[in-house]
Parts: structure tokens; sequence; C-alpha cells
């Protein structure tokens, strides 16, 4: 049987690069939806539409394809024939994407396709409401949480790594902020599902981390 593995958590906490690997091992697909929210955030930007105009974000995803294309090291993202790999990841999308998650008429429409994504099984999918709300049954579920401090570094190492330069101080503000809005938003709020299994990633190592996740999806195959 191909699984659903619904991976959840908060803001770099490892979603991404663990959701990835895991998916390698199984031979399964990697959906990154937080790559679809801030893809949803750059056609917002482009297309001049405010980030908290629900009706107006509405009709851009009408018009608007968001795909990913294999490629290593690592997947490429498409906004309809525009490559934005990189530019989803710059501090005004970053930043901003927290409001355009929270519009409505977005979480309806990105999460429909999410569901096409996924229903034939054979998928690792990341994000915030995964578990909660995108694959409410899947057969496995994982919460990933780490300190603010160890996120913050993490994603200081990332930023130096592409060229971005934002002070380490600055990103655990930012982290903070991101983790307020994404668990206090009223449409399907960053929360750990009943049944899924939490692992703190804050002093294990991403190989670590990656081992515990496949021995909880081994124990759910046998």
């Amino acid at each position: 049987m191909k699984l659903q593995i619904a991976i959840d958590g908060p803001a770099s906490a490892g979603k991404s690069t663990v959701a990835k690997l895991v998916a390698k091992k199984l031979g399964y697909v990697y959906c990154d939806t937080g790559a679809m929210y801030r893809a949803t955030t750059y056609a917002a930007k482009k297309n001049h539409v405010a980030y908290d105009d629900d009706q107006g974000l509405k009709e851009m995803l009408e018009k608007t394809e968001i795909r990913f294309v294999p490629a290593e090291p690592e997947q490429k993202v498409f906004v309809n024939e525009t490559e934005v790999t990189k530019t989803i990841r710059l501090p005004e999308i970053a930043n901003n994407v927290s409001t355009v998650s929270a519009q409505k008429s977005v979480r309806a429409d990105l999460t429909e396709r999410q569901r096409m994504i996924a229903e034939k099984g054979g998928i690792v999918m990341d994000g915030r409401d995964i578990g909660t709300t995108v694959l409410p049954n899947a057969e496995v579920k994982i919460f990933l949480v780490a300190s603010v401090h160890e996120r913050a570094v993490r994603r200081f190492k990332e930023n130096v790594e592409k060229g971005i330069d934002t002070p380490l101080d600055v990103l655990e503000k930012e982290i903070e902020e991101r983790d307020y809005k994404d668990s206090h938003r009223k449409i399907s709020p960053l929360t750990q599902a009943k049944d899924a299994v939490l692992v703190d990633t804050t002093s294990l190592s991403i190989e670590e981390v990656v081992a515990k996740i496949m021995e909880i999806i081994e124990k759910v195959q046998k």
C-alpha cells in the first residue's frame, strides 16, 4: 500500500529537507506545499494584488498554474511559465506568505490542488495543516518542532548560502512573528493533529530525524 505521509510544523523546523529525503528513500512523490503558498505570494506581488485581498487572490489563482519540475539538487518551481525557485525564498515573499496563506480563497484553492496530487497515495507532503486539514486521513502524521533560536540559525545558514544577508536576531524575530501568525489565523491554524507523532529536531541531525521518521513509517507498514 502506498501511504500518505503528512509532515507539519513551524517555519524552519526542517520539514522540507526531511520530507525530500523520506520521499527519496521510499520512492514517493514530494509535494512542497509551502512553496505553493510562496508561489502564490510571488504571483500576488507580480500582479499587484494586495496580500490580504481575498477576492483578488481568488481571481488571480484561477489564472495561475503552479507546478514542480524534477531537477537536481532540488526540484524547480514555476508560476505559469516563470521559474521562481529562488525568488520565492527572498525576504519580501517570506515575510508576507503568512498573510496570503491566511486568506480563505487561497487555502481552499491550494488545499484542493494538494488533495488531487495526493489522492493515489505514495506522497510525502509537508506544510502547516497537512495532517489536520489537507490530508486528515493520512496513514502517517509527523509534527516537527525546534527552538526558535535553532530555527533562526538554520535559516541564517541557508540565507548565507543563497547570498541573502539578514542578521540572526532579525531572523529570530521574524520566525517568532511567523509562528504567531500561523498558529492564530482563523482558517487552518498551525496545530498538531491528535494522531501525529511529535519529533523535536532541536538537537538532532537531519540524518537522525529522517531515521526517526522512517522507524515510524515502518511500524505503520507492518
